[in-house]
């Protein structure tokens, strides 16, 4: 009798671990998978996902479903891995610019993060590098969605971004019988060595900094250097002491040259970058992350938004110097990873730039590498996200058409799953 009840009770637990594994695994079938290590499209092809990651890809004909596995049936569609933003601002809302965000409390910010972060996981990005948001929002924003309070990509932040006093990083719209200064600022090697400190004491991942003005801030020029090649050197070495990269946001030439001597990972914006630039980059490895669709929105929308007069003016100077240096640049082997800076235009608009990259210079198949396998180096994940590839989150997006041959195809993401878990379909 006892004999008989072991046997069951052993049945009873194998039945159960088995149906466990198989709840656990789920299967893609692809009509077509963008192979962006290899560059190319690979037709009929099987996905096998255990948990949040892969552990098989290949030929459908020779990777079999393993028995009571869910299947997705993508076989109409293009599979490629979910992409990833390198320039982000998800606490962000693009018509809340200028004076009008000065009413925005740092809570308030947050709470946008909340709707920005679904969006644009639904569009088909499920990783993005944020990189600025005032009181740790974007901090608060990535360990909720860790959490699963919300849904939303994976987060690498910066909290706040660090700049000289009245600097782009600063906040420069208040009289000055506020006196007000944004916790951001940081002045001279020691100081700025601080702050660093600071941002990482509270869980920032990457450290932003502002080593020339910019275009949406009050009082600078865009092109004009503001952190010395001294301050800049020192950010880099706390940072890269304390294993955190550092983005600087740099329009201006002078400005450039400087952050890639200093080390910087990479270069946000990059607008005014002249030839010197690109040689120091290529030799630096410094990647260029240059967000050249938002021009669009600041010049069409802006107004309406509530940006200042001298900022459209701005961008009216160097926008389209922008697109012709990316163009430059990428001729000229500099390596680059996808940045749109969202939070200037709406959430989850973020594949238009697609359109961009290929107009001034990249393959298709160029434009969606730079949103993966480049974007997940520059990251420092790239043994985790960026490709399909067994062992990696299981991030996957499909599309009907051929991203590789058009990659404005990727404005229409109609599946979207994060570490196994189907969001879109």
């Amino acid at each position: 009798m006892k004999l008989k009840h072991f046997l069951i009770s052993a049945a009873v637990v194998s039945a159960a671990a088995q149906v466990t594994a198989a709840d656990n695994v789920t299967v893609i079938r692809a009509g077509k998978l963008v192979d962006v290590v290899a560059g190319t499209v690979l037709k009929d092809q099987t996905i096998v996902i255990t948990g949040e990651r892969i552990t098989a890809v290949g030929p459908s004909a020779s990777t079999p479903a393993p028995a009571g596995a869910r299947v997705i049936d993508l076989s109409a569609q293009t599979v490629l891995p979910g992409l990833i933003d390198m320039h982000t601002h998800l606490t962000g809302d693009p018509y809340l610019a200028g004076y009008n965000a000065l009413g925005v409390s740092d809570t308030r910010a947050a709470l946008y993060g909340v709707r920005a972060a679904r969006k644009t996981l639904e569009a088909g990005f499920t990783t993005v590098r944020n990189v600025g948001a005032s009181g740790f929002g974007d901090v608060a924003l990535r360990d909720a969605i860790n959490d699963g309070d919300f849904i939303g990509p994976r987060m690498r932040t910066a909290g706040y971004a660090i700049g000289i006093k009245g600097g782009h990083c600063d906040e420069n719209m208040l009289p000055p019988d506020m006196n007000f200064t944004s916790r951001g600022v940081a002045d001279g090697p020691w100081e700025a060595r601080a702050k660093v400190r600071e941002m990482a004491k509270y869980g920032a991942d990457v450290i932003k900094i502002c080593a020339s003005g910019g275009v949406l801030s009050k009082g600078d020029e865009a092109g004009a250097q503001q952190y010395t090649l001294e301050e800049m050197q020192a950010i880099v070495s706390e940072a890269h002491k304390l294993g955190r990269k550092v983005a600087a946001h740099a329009h201006g030439t002078s400005a450039i040259h400087d952050a890639i001597i200093a080390g910087v990972d990479s270069i946000e914006h990059g607008s005014l970058i002249d030839a010197d630039g690109i040689k120091l980059a290529r030799q630096h490895g410094t990647y260029l992350v240059m967000d050249i669709y938002n021009d669009d929105f600041i010049l069409q929308e802006g107004a309406k938004a509530g940006m200042l007069p001298e900022s459209i003016e701005k961008e009216k100077k160097v926008g389209q110097l922008q697109r012709d240096n990316f163009r430059k640049a990428f001729q000229g082997g500099v390596k680059m990873a996808f940045g749109t800076d969202s939070g200037v235009y709406p959430h989850g608009d973020n594949a238009k730039q697609f359109y961009y990259m290929v107009k001034y210079g990249m393959t298709s198949m160029q434009a969606i590498q730079a949103a993966t396998i480049n974007a997940a180096d520059l990251l420092g994940w790239k043994d985790s996200v960026g490709s399909l590839s067994v062992g990696k989150y299981a991030d996957i997006i499909a599309v009907q058409g051929n991203p590789a041959d058009d990659a404005s195809e990727l404005t229409k993401v109609d599946f979207v799953m994060k570490g196994g878990a189907v969001i879109r379909q």
